[in-house]
């Protein structure tokens, strides 16, 4: 799994009691800009930073309203961890939402909703969390930096810790995406649930509906028992959809409609199942761009990007380089690096990222030298890092029985990670049956989980 750093483990429980201290001072739900669609009214937007406020027509109301269909005291809206609370104060015309009256709703930040026919926009504060300053730690969970790049990371990190709104994770390939969306998940309030994980650019397109939502026995061909999908296993935790935007354009507009309504209708049923489940999101795509192009709904691009994250490439934070080297090192049972080493590898661009620099400081201390990486010529790299392991007192039969071994481990290791322990996925993606991927990973005794 790609990491953007690790830890000393003698460090564990401190890093733990911190991380606890700054939960108990931070959770509380995140600011919210309440604005007007197509009508007046004063202060507007207005910034809910805790508490409540009433909407309404009337001169005690916080937020007014200019609008004949809007009572005088219409709604109270109430700051929770999905975003805001509205409940109906009594009013003659009603709170609505996608055309549904409702006494109550906890609506997430980007919805809209109206009261009687005043249309409103809720949303996070946005420049407010972009532009937090960085924050002294240099840890937060099992992810680690030292640059004013990571430290403003954790700084964000620690302020969403008391909200459930959806996340969006914009990243390059290999800058730790999902560490830091299982970060998120530790510290919230919803730890205790699932944290389940969908690589959707590895979906069969045929199946990906099923995948995310289940089915019912019989509601295809091959479908002979009833299938789980990744929105009810997830279920009261968090749904980590990687590479979202590499969803077909025919999932898309039914991934908007659970994320409005909460809701899910497996294949070949007509119940509607609730679901409370938080979705991040992570890409390395430019979604705005594919939103523009018609690619990806421009709607549900702004539901699953309720708070943005960026996660900083590797070549922009070259000084964290050295704890994350040695943290690799250390998690392989390895010495602390040569300092000629530690500068060799402040040297390089790494195109990669973090999860090439952990390849690099695993073929070192396997090696003994340091492999070339994709901006200095991988290839001939490989090839004298090879040279230095082949042994030529073995017979060429055994060497290579030898060496294919290595592959084979290292190579399911990292199919599991990338499917998230998903059999099924796995052989699809590697082109293996089923069963003969099952019996490798069992020869190999490797975790099914």
């Amino acid at each position: 799994m790609p990491t953007l750093g690790s830890h000393d483990p003698n460090e564990r429980g401190r890093q733990h009691s911190t991380a606890a201290s700054g939960r108990a001072a931070q959770l509380r739900p995140l600011p919210i800009l309440i604005g007007s669609v197509a009508c007046r009214g004063k202060p507007l937007p207005f910034r809910l930073e805790s508490g409540s406020c009433i909407l309404g027509a009337g001169d005690n109301a916080d937020v007014i309203i200019e609008s004949d269909t809007v009572s005088r005291q219409h709604a109270e809206l109430r700051l929770v961890p999905e975003g805001v609370c509205i409940t109906d104060l009594g009013s003659k015309n009603g709170c609505f939402y996608l055309g549904q009256r409702f006494q109550s709703m906890c609506l997430q930040p980007g919805s809209r909703f109206r009261l009687g026919s005043a249309e409103i926009q809720i949303d996070v504060d946005h420049e407010a969390l972009a532009s937090s300053p960085p924050g002294d730690a240099e840890r937060y969970g099992e992810l680690s930096g030292m640059s004013p790049v990571m430290r403003r990371l954790f700084a964000q990190l620690v302020r969403l810790q008391g909200s459930k709104v959806n996340l969006l994770i914009h990243g390059e390939s290999g800058t730790g995406k999902e560490l830091i969306a299982r970060a998120v998940h530790e510290h919230s309030a919803l730890r205790d649930g699932p944290f389940v994980v969908v690589n959707c650019g590895a979906l069969d397109r045929q199946l990906v509906r099923s995948e995310l939502f289940g089915h019912q026995r019989g509601a295809f061909t091959g479908a002979v028992r009833r299938h789980v999908g990744a929105f009810e296993a997830a279920e009261g935790g968090t749904l980590f959809l990687d590479e979202v935007g590499e969803l077909s354009p025919e999932v898309q507009p039914v991934l908007l409609r659970v994320l409005e309504q909460r809701s899910i209708t497996p294949l070949g049923s007509h119940d509607e199942l609730p679901v409370q489940v938080r979705v991040i999101a992570a890409t390395h795509r430019d979604l705005a761009a594919r939103v523009r192009v018609g690619e990806f709904r421009e709607d549900l691009f702004y539901r699953i990007q309720v708070v943005r994250l960026e996660v900083p490439a590797l070549r922009d934070r070259l000084e964290d380089v050295p704890v994350l080297a040695n943290a690799f090192a250390r998690r392989q049972g390895g010495p602390q690096l040569p300092e000629d080493v530690i500068e060799e590898l402040q040297r390089h661009h790494w195109p990669g990222n973090v999860r090439e620099l952990r390849n690099a400081v695993e073929a070192y201390l396997a090696l003994g030298v340091m492999p070339a990486t994709q901006d200095s010529g991988a290839c001939p790299g490989f090839e004298a890092a090879l040279a230095h392991f082949v042994n030529p007192e073995q017979t060429y039969a055994a060497q290579k029985e030898e060496l294919l071994q290595h592959f084979t481990r290292a190579y399911l290791e990292r199919l599991l990670r990338v499917t998230g322990g998903n059999q099924s996925q796995a052989a699809r993606q590697s082109g293996l049956e089923r069963s003969y991927l099952g019996k490798l990973i069992g020869k190999l005794g490797l975790r099914r989980e």
